[in-house]
């Protein structure tokens, strides 16, 4: 699915859910996001700060939200119910960008196997589109956030995307998943062609009351995507599928620092 085709889903999403809502009589926000994204993949080493810090991106997000506290149809506020004072339905469409390489013991510089040249000669890059829903939950009231009774709101969310992603790997010895270009538990682990996948997002942030009209957002999410073939590689077998790869022990996955700024529609 390419980035036009998303980006119409999301567009239908959102006005279709703001035209219900609305009718509802609830308001509306939007905002932009963007932070460093690390993404922990099957290049580099677990738990290694080098691979860490190394394989790191860029993202940018769209944000709407549904605000159950407020009617936009009257201009107040909505029943004293805890639902309504205490979460918001929140969309995206997300992009980001990581470029990945092999850090850590086995690339040093004073490696001189076949295996490390092998890994210092492999890059890959991935390129992912995310378009999907979080239920977030402010413990504090929103309504008494949004009068300015206090600047800071803390939340936590939980959600579902639908992911796009288009992973490259290439290496500078020659062409990729050959024995003279490629350590043996990556032969036959590539995927280069683009795919599609879902993924679990978890979120905790805050909130910080700007304007009336406008709050500043500091997110903190991880991402964990049924798939490990968003970074293009799955090294699950080795030996052409006679021995397990034990490092290998879970799924693509991202973690997302990122601000934002939020506007009040209504």
């Amino acid at each position: 699915m390419n980035t036009r085709i998303l980006l119409l889903v999301f567009l239908l999403l959102a006005i279709s859910k703001q035209e219900v809502y609305s009718q509802l009589g609830f308001s509306h926000e939007v905002g932009i996001i963007t932070g460093p994204v690390a993404f922990y993949s099957d290049f580099g080493v677990r738990n290694d700060f080098e691979t860490n810090s190394g394989n790191v991106g860029i993202g940018v997000g769209l944000v709407h939200y549904i605000n159950f506290a407020y009617r936009a149809d009257c201009n107040c506020y909505t029943r004293d119910k805890y639902f309504n004072d205490h979460f918001k339905i929140r969309t995206e469409i997300d992009f980001h960008k990581t470029r990945l390489e092999h850090f850590g013991e086995f690339v040093a510089p004073d490696e001189e196997s076949l295996f490390s040249e092998q890994l210092r000669a492999m890059t890959g890059s991935s390129t992912v589109i995310e378009v999907g829903s979080q239920l977030e939950f402010f413990p504090l009231s929103i309504r008494d956030f949004a009068a300015g009774a206090f600047k800071v709101a803390p939340y936590g969310s939980l959600g579902v995307h639908f992911v796009s992603f288009d992973p490259e790997v290439t290496s500078t010895l020659g062409d990729i998943d050959t024995s003279f270009t490629t350590p043996e538990k990556y032969i036959g682990s590539f995927q280069q062609e683009p795919g599609t996948t879902w993924a679990a997002v978890g979120s905790i942030g805050i909130r910080y009351k700007l304007t009336q009209l406008s709050d500043l957002l500091l997110d903190s999410r991880w991402t964990y995507y049924f798939s490990d073939y968003v970074d293009g590689l799955n090294p699950t077998l080795e030996n052409n599928g006679t021995r397990p790869v034990p490092e290998n022990k879970s799924n693509d996955w991202t973690y997302w620092l990122n601000i934002g700024y939020i506007y009040y529609l209504d």
